[in-house]
């Protein structure tokens, strides 16, 4: 009966010892595993490059972990070999993810699309640039690619007119997209921006939509004001109508090199290039810069004017006096002149 007892006794502390036992693994699988392993309040990135190592994958990994995450990581990293075959791209971790969910994304490859913006860019290397630094690629690479006539005219462009393919807006993309893919996309956000209302509105003005977007680029460097676009779009078209030159000043600037140029003077003037709209009638064979699509907006819907000329306002409000005559201009500038004088702009 005692003996019987002790066997009792003995399975029911096995039991208990098994059941502690088998709760602390599953304890600390769920702390290792299932719980929140990121010390975060909004959502991150971690960028894996090509070349990364499990030591450089754990350093990012611990910039937003938890410590006692970070041993666990770097153990299961090197378990699964993603060292060997590196899940190259941005993974994102978000407040509450757990360890067993970032892994599982890397061993999927389940990237997280990064965003994309670019605005108020003016020249093709500063786009470069700022996509050089929100994706994997290089901007150098980029710039170079671009400037390559084989690579523009693929895409139905010139070196000169390539920058009209990037409409600035945000865009969703993966982190290690490759040149190609990223020139491809941005070729189909181009298309799909212009609509058959939009081209038909270029037809309407009589201007293809490289034409649209050449003018939108010399509009917006005249104002940054967008309720005048569509006013200095009608100037410019009425000037193209009557075949007057353009006489645009941003134009100069550009053919100088130097869109900072605060007073344009005639040694500026007489400077040999096809974007001297003084001395060349016409459009320039190529944007200024990377127009926007409220200036592109701006001349497809063009305002109806009889003005001809315009010059920057004397109280350097950002706005523009219009005139339809030459004398009424002249009284303008003048005018505008005698303010740069006495801020002593040279």
């Amino acid at each position: 009966m005692i003996f019987n007892l002790k066997v009792k006794t003995g399975w029911i502390i096995i039991f208990f010892l098994v059941l502690f036992f088998s709760s602390l693994i599953i304890w600390l699988l769920y702390s290792v595993f299932w719980r929140n392993a990121f010390d975060i309040d909004k959502r991150e990135y971690i960028y894996i490059e090509p070349e990364s190592t499990v030591d450089e994958v754990t350093r990012q990994f611990g910039e937003y972990a938890y410590p006692g995450m970070i041993f666990p990581f770097h153990t299961l990293y090197n378990m699964l070999e993603l060292n060997r075959s590196v899940p190259e791209g941005a993974y994102i971790v978000e407040p509450g993810n757990s360890l067993f969910t970032f892994l599982k994304r890397l061993y999927r490859r389940q990237q997280t699309p990064v965003l994309f913006t670019f605005n108020n860019v003016r020249t093709l290397d500063g786009f470069a640039e700022r996509a050089g630094k929100s994706l994997l690629l290089s901007g150098d690479s980029l710039l170079k690619t671009l400037e390559k006539p084989e690579v523009a005219a693929r895409y139905g462009f010139t070196p000169e007119t390539v920058v009209a393919m990037f409409i600035p807006n945000t865009y969703e993309l993966y982190w290690n997209v490759s040149i190609d893919r990223f020139l491809a996309r941005m070729k189909r956000e181009y298309d799909s921006f212009w609509t058959l209302e939009r081209k038909a509105k270029a037809e309407k003005q009589g201007l293809t939509p490289l034409e649209v977007s050449i003018l939108a680029s010399i509009v917006e460097e005249e104002s940054k004001i967008t309720d005048e676009y569509p006013v200095i779009a009608g100037l410019y078209l009425n000037r193209l109508r009557k075949g007057m030159p353009l006489q645009a000043d941003p134009t100069v600037k550009f053919a100088v090199g130097d869109p900072a140029l605060k007073r344009i003077l005639n040694e500026h003037l007489e400077i040999e290039s096809p974007y001297n709209t003084y001395k060349k009638i016409g459009l320039p064979p190529g944007p200024i810069r990377i127009p926007s699509s409220k200036a592109i907006d701006g001349v497809l819907n063009a305002a109806q004017h009889p003005y001809l000329y315009m010059c920057a306002k004397e109280d350097f409000s950002g706005r523009h006096n219009f005139s339809t005559n030459l004398n009424e201009h002249t009284r303008n500038a003048m005018r505008y002149r005698r303010a740069l004088d006495r801020l002593n702009i040279r």
